[in-house]
């Protein structure tokens, strides 16, 4: 058993549906989140930018003791996660492998769509790993930025951006996709309009929640789960505004007393 905390960190409140997942499925354990919001957006900036920023962000864990490292953004797990898996002593678990799996498994056409910042699309990334599995899938590609926008803004649920989604959306229904991953942890907070726009009929693969199960298997078999039935302890940290953060994350994890702290991670 090991009581040690879980370290997670985004570019800002998306990851939180990842966190929200963990927490459901390992309700015991003890978490740090960190939302590196100083700096947000992640999809814009060169790999080497943002590999600077997760390594700070890292280093912050690592001297709270976390026993595992979940990169809880493609944009960070596209860019860092290989350097991170060669070089820490700890299990790190990224997004962008599990999200392709859960698409392998669900399409049935082999027609699968991906939306992604800038840098996770730029990367190929996704069509890396899906190509590993099965090289006759046919992949459509899609750098949505204005998305990590709208949720950081506070409007995923604000109807109004429906058309924006709609029309942005509109190559996969031409595609004929029939499974579509969400390539950044901040879309499945507008996953309601996400579905409206491309149909029914398409699965919505949520890439962090897939990387859950992973983080669950290699709990499981490094035997580092948490059985302490105590109150676990949840800490928040934000690069950014901690009355932002704390607005965003109150809402989505349904947690009004929840509070930040701020992080300075010092010189850029």
């Amino acid at each position: 058993m090991s009581q040690q905390p879980i370290g997670f960190l985004d570019s800002g409140v998306g990851g939180l549906t990842t966190f929200k997942a963990a927490l459901q499925q390992l309700p015991n354990e003890n978490t740090i989140y960190v939302a590196d919001e100083g700096h947000l957006p992640y999809g814009p900036r060169p790999a080497a930018e943002v590999k600077h920023f997760v390594w700070q962000i890292v280093s912050f864990l690592l001297d709270k003791d976390i026993k595992l490292l979940v990169v809880a953004c493609n944009t960070a797990t596209a860019a860092a996660l290989p350097a991170l898996q060669a070089k820490l002593a700890i299990p790190v678990v990224g997004v962008i492998a599990p999200g392709a799996q859960a698409a392998a498994r669900r399409t049935t056409n082999n027609k699968i769509g991906v939306i992604a910042t800038e840098g996770t699309i730029k990367s190929a990334a996704y069509q890396a790993a899906l190509r590993e599995i099965n090289p006759n899938f046919v992949i459509t590609p899609l750098a949505t930025p204005d998305f990590v926008t709208l949720v950081e803004a506070g409007r995923y649920q604000d109807p109004t951006i429906q058309p924006i989604i709609t029309q942005t959306l509109q190559p996969f229904r031409d595609a004929h996709v029939d499974t579509l991953i969400m390539g950044c942890t901040h879309f499945p907070l507008l996953r309601p309009f996400i579905q409206n726009a491309v149909g029914n009929e398409v699965s919505l693969i949520d890439a962090g929640v897939a990387a859950v199960d992973s983080v669950v298997a290699l709990l499981d078999h490094y035997h580092l789960n948490n059985y302490d039935h105590h109150q676990p302890s949840h800490e928040f940290y934000t690069t950014g505004t901690t009355a932002h953060f704390d607005k965003l994350a109150q809402q989505w994890l349904s947690q009004p007393t929840l509070h930040s702290q701020h992080l300075n991670l010092g010189s850029d």
